[in-house]
């Protein structure tokens, strides 16, 4: 291999590496649609479970309306809180925002 090609790949491959590794992996398609969601649906909540959280049930698109999910228990992320997922509106269009931990 040539000096300067072996300069090139030592200087890239960290690079190539860092990028790929620095990618979210919660990284997802966007939803956006025009089609407002159902009223929340009232669900009972479980009675508490040591190590998790519950994630409330939503609606979500399955590409010409909404299906019911429901809640499920989440475990647990130390010394994070769970933030569930939700529908925003903004202006016409309604985006689904992904359930996560928040530190």
């Amino acid at each position: 291999m040539k000096p300067l090609a072996t300069l090139r790949f030592a200087l890239l491959a960290p690079l190539a590496l860092v990028a790929f590794v620095s990618t979210p992996a919660f990284a997802q398609t966007e939803i956006i649609i025009q089609q407002a969601p159902p009223p929340q649906r009232v669900e009972m909540i479980p009675a508490e479970r040591p190590g998790y959280a519950w994630d409330r049930g939503h609606w979500r698109w399955e590409g010409r309306g909404y299906a019911w999910v429901p809640g499920h228990w989440q475990p647990v992320m130390r010394n994070a809180r769970w933030e569930p997922g939700h529908w925003e509106a903004h202006g016409p269009n309604w985006y689904w925002r992904e359930g996560h931990w928040n530190r």
